[in-house]
Formats: structure tokens, C-alpha cells, sequence
């Protein structure tokens, strides 16, 4: 019994070694010096256009009618509409809040293009939404006096999955998003997150790339992912607490299993043996 307790101490001892030099560091922005303060660039946090983007796009000025050859129409959600062309537009609408009327979206084709009303075929893809703003301002002035345009984004999602209170895909109605934001969105992170790489999949250029984000550090703020574009992919990595908890769960559940076959396998025994010493 002594030889046992103490191989039992050993392991604890063992486990407890282990754990304390794989902890988790819980707080973000840990080497931030808490007597101080600091400023660090915003930077760039527009995202850029890209193949498969739908883009909803309003030209509005003084004279409603001149501008009405620059807008798509709106239409009945009821009504059986179909459009043969996915570069002109979407048939996934935007809902305008409290109407029927929906408005549709230009779908960015597969070569960054889209089909504009009157200026017919524009390059949009690697321009900014400010960018395209003005560009189509620009020409629209042309024939329309002060024209007003605005550009958005309209399939702006991200999904946050891993080590979050609340995994979860999130539609983005804003420019400014960055992971602060989404994890915050999700619920955070929970105690067995891995703060010190977290993992952004990203697709650029037609390649998935992946890059490793450390919340524990004020370098985070000015990565050059510190803001997340469309379709962004964070995963929060297990920490060593969890990947150990899981094995203990899986080790209990294999050991239970086996004992329950042993106990189930020995009744079966006792039984025989009772029978053959009846007879």
C-alpha cells in the first residue's frame, strides 16, 4: 500500500510540473505595462473587393429620376424573378427594414468584374469600397449633377469556431472588424482557449493561407490581420488543460468499458461454474 501511494504522489507531482509550465496565459495584451500608456497606428482596415463579392450599391441625388438608370430595381419578394446573368446581379436581396421591397446586389464575377448600369462593364476587384465609390461618382457625374453613390459590402461574414462561448458564423455590417471584434461577437474565448495562437485562414489570390495570432501581445494591434476581411476564418486552439482533460475523460471511459466487460464477463464465469456444480 506505501509503494502504491507514493507511485500515485509521484504522478501528481509528475502532472501538476507539467501543467505549470504549459498554463495558459489568461489575460490579453499581457506585456502591455500596466503603469503606462502607449499609441499605436490604426492602419489600413478597408477591405478589398473580390471575385464572388456581392456589392450593394446605391446612386441617389437631387433629381431622383436622373439617377434612376444607375440602380438596380427593387422587387417583390413574392414575385417570380429570375435573371440569367450572376455578373449583373444577385438573386440572394438585401431586405430594406420594415418593407417588402428588396433590393438586389452586384455580384462580382469570377474575373473581378461587374455589369453596371449605362457604364456597362467595370474591374472592380483589388479596389477598396472608397475606392469604387469614387470611381463611379466620378463617371456618373458626368450626366448626373452631384450624384451621391455608396458602396457596401453586403456578404461580409466571417465564422469564429474553436475555443469560443458561442461558435458561430457573424454578418458584418461594418468596414472597421477586426478580431477583437468577431471573438468578442462570439462570447469569447473560454478558459481553455489558446491565447497565444490563435489561427486566421484566409483566402488570397485564389490560395487558403493561414497565420498565427498571439492575444497575449500588443503586437496583435498592429498585424497586418489585426482587421478581418470577408469570408475569414478564426479557429481558437485547445490549450494543454483541455487537451489533458480529454485524454483523462477518453483513459476514464476505456477503463470504465473495460471493467464493465471484465464484471460482465466473470458473471457470465460464476454463473457457468454455479450451473456445473447444481448438476
Amino acid at each position: 500500500m506505501n509503494k502504491l501511494s507514493l507511485i500515485v504522489a509521484m504522478t501528481c507531482v509528475i502532472a501538476l510540473c507539467s501543467c505549470s509550465a504549459r498554463k495558459t496565459v489568461l489575460p490579453y495584451f499581457a506585456d502591455v505595462p500596466k503603469d503606462g500608456s502607449g499609441v499605436i497606428e490604426a492602419g489600413d482596415y478597408l477591405s478589398r473587393i473580390k471575385p464572388d463579392d456581392e456589392l450593394l450599391i446605391t446612386v441617389s441625388a437631387l433629381d431622383p429620376v436622373a439617377t434612376s438608370a444607375y440602380s438596380l430595381p427593387a422587387f417583390n419578394p413574392g414575385a417570380n424573378i429570375h435573371n440569367g446573368s450572376s455578373s449583373t446581379s444577385s438573386m440572394m436581396p438585401i431586405y430594406v427594414a420594415n418593407s417588402s421591397v428588396q433590393i438586389q446586389t452586384f455580384v462580382v464575377n469570377t474575373q473581378g468584374d461587374i455589369s453596371f448600369p449605362v457604364l456597362g462593364t467595370i474591374h472592380v476587384a483589388g479596389m477598396t469600397v472608397e475606392e469604387l465609390e469614387k470611381l463611379l461618382t466620378e463617371r456618373i457625374s458626368q450626366d448626373v449633377e452631384d450624384p451621391i453613390v455608396s458602396v457596401r459590402i453586403a456578404n461580409f461574414e466571417v465564422v469564429v469556431g474553436g475555443e469560443v462561448k458561442q461558435p458561430k458564423k457573424i454578418r458584418v455590417n461594418r468596414s472597421r472588424y477586426s478580431v477583437l471584434d468577431a471573438l468578442g461577437d462570439a462570447g469569447d474565448l473560454t478558459e481553455y482557449g489558446e491565447r497565444s495562437s490563435v489561427m486566421l485562414v484566409r483566402e488570397e489570390n485564389g490560395k487558403r493561407e493561414y497565420h498565427r495570432l498571439n492575444l497575449n501581445s500588443a503586437d496583435l494591434l498592429s498585424s497586418p490581420y489585426f482587421y478581418l476581411q470577408q469570408n475569414d476564418y478564426i479557429y481558437v486552439e485547445p490549450n494543454a488543460v483541455r487537451e489533458a482533460n480529454s485524454k483523462y475523460n477518453q483513459y476514464n471511459s476505456f477503463k470504465i468499458s473495460v471493467i464493465s466487460t471484465i464484471v460482465s464477463a466473470s458473471s457470465v464465469v460464476a454463473s457457468l461454474v454455479i450451473a456445473l456444480a447444481i448438476k
